[in-house]
């Protein structure tokens, strides 16, 4: 996902809620996130489609990155040579 702007990314509710066609198109076309305010806090995120999907599989990979080292750190791990004929047994089938 490119870099927020700070200057072009971050809107009020107000002006969110007037130029709503031109900011989603802004996101489409910028694959950039816009942050919308009111009362001069930050209250949601607009993504683009792709850019959440696509952080969503980020967020799934780490996860299971998270869960087998976790996994080897306690001894469940499996050396490659096993998993590789576990694999390889599994496919021909």
């Amino acid at each position: 996902m490119p870099r927020l702007r700070i200057d072009q990314d971050i809107r009020s509710m107000s002006e969110f809620r007037t130029g709503i066609a031109s900011f989603l198109k802004q996101v489409h076309d910028t694959k950039r996130p816009l942050i919308i305010t009111q009362h001069g806090k930050g209250v949601a995120v607009l993504l683009d489609v792709s850019e959440y999907e696509s952080m969503q599989e980020k967020i799934e990979l780490l996860k299971d990155i998270q869960i087998s080292a976790s996994q080897i750190e306690n001894g469940e791990g499996i050396e490659h040579k096993n998993a590789r004929e576990m694999i390889l047994e599994r496919v021909s089938t």
